[in-house]
């Protein structure tokens, strides 16, 4: 049965979840996993699972656009969630968002993402860059410039600036929900045909993924005005070192250094 809100939890393994009706564990990737786990998988119905190692929670995003109906949609991870500051709903000790809390949001604005990120140092196009291969990137703006260019000024925008909300988090209603869904898949799926993923190691070779965090912003800056998006921080379950990213960031910057 279809539920008012679902908000579909990622997950490639058995965890703890929210004790919440609005929420949707789905096994990602299931259909090339080794391991079928209890909840719903996005292997079934219309689906892109088999391309999990390279679309990431984009293929269990697919698969709730393509055969989940619901007023509204969001997507979180199994160990990040939107943090609350009440204590309505606990996972892992650690207070998140429940389903209601994220839906009354809406009422007031047109769509939840995670607290930006600011990089200070660097553009999100220089840190695209020193993070991963430019040249996709290139790719992705030659695609809205011909297919898109109305997007172009905010893919500019959002390049240029320094700050991104990460995780391909958010929380939205149906109707700017699909579309959405039907603009990033569209651009993704023409990415897909030209950019050498296969040739990449396992981590670079998430690279759709990767664009699909910057696309969600360049979305969000060319539709949704700034005065509608409710920012959350963001709770990482199993913590976050700081300290460790943000030397990461530096001999990414200054040494050259990329994750393979």
């Amino acid at each position: 049965m279809d539920n008012y809100v679902s908000i579909m939890v990622a997950t490639h393994k058995d965890y703890e979840f929210p004790q919440d009706s609005g929420y949707l564990p789905v096994q990602v990737g299931r259909a090339t996993s080794d391991k079928s786990l209890s909840f719903l998988g996005d292997d079934t119905g219309n689906n892109i699972s088999h391309l999990n190692k390279n679309f990431c929670e984009l293929t269990g995003l697919y698969w709730l656009w393509k055969n989940r109906k619901a007023n509204t949609y969001g997507l979180v991870h199994y160990r990040r969630y939107f943090r609350s500051n009440s204590n309505s709903v606990k996972v892992a000790g650690k207070n998140v968002c429940s389903s209601t809390e994220l839906a009354t949001f809406l009422n007031e604005n047109q769509i939840v993402l995670s607290k930006p990120r600011n990089y200070w140092i660097e553009s999100i196009r220089k840190h695209y860059k020193n993070a991963h291969h430019i040249n996709d990137l290139d790719i992705l703006e030659d695609i809205i410039r011909t297919h898109y260019p109305e997007y172009l000024p905010a893919f500019d925008k959002v390049m240029n600036r320094r700050t991104v909300s990460l995780y391909n988090m958010f929380v939205m209603n149906s109707e700017p929900f699909n579309n959405y869904c039907e603009w990033l898949f569209t651009v993704l799926f023409d990415a897909q045909k030209r950019i050498q993923y296969l040739e990449y190691g396992p981590y670079q070779g998430r690279v759709f993924g990767f664009l699909a965090e910057r696309l969600l912003n360049v979305w969000v800056e060319h539709n949704i005005p700034a005065d509608q998006i409710k920012f959350l921080p963001v709770v990482n379950l199993e913590g976050e070192n700081l300290l460790q990213k943000a030397i990461g960031l530096l001999e990414r910057k200054f040494k050259g250094v990329k994750q393979s």
